[in-house]
């Protein structure tokens, strides 16, 4: 699964998370961003949940 952070474009490492799905809170390694998954499947979509660091 993959998921881009769509504040800063970089992927976002997957790893801390295994059990994802719709709905999922997951950090963006990079820039700290907050974000709430919205497909689970090959590539991951999210929104902005809080604007973090």
């Amino acid at each position: 699964m993959r998921l881009v952070c769509p504040e800063c474009k970089n992927d976002v490492d997957l790893s801390n998370y295994p059990e994802i799905a719709d709905g999922s809170i997951v950090e963006c390694n990079h820039c700290g961003i907050t974000l709430e998954t919205k497909e689970a499947g090959e590539e991951l979509t999210a929104e902005v949940v809080d604007e973090g660091k």
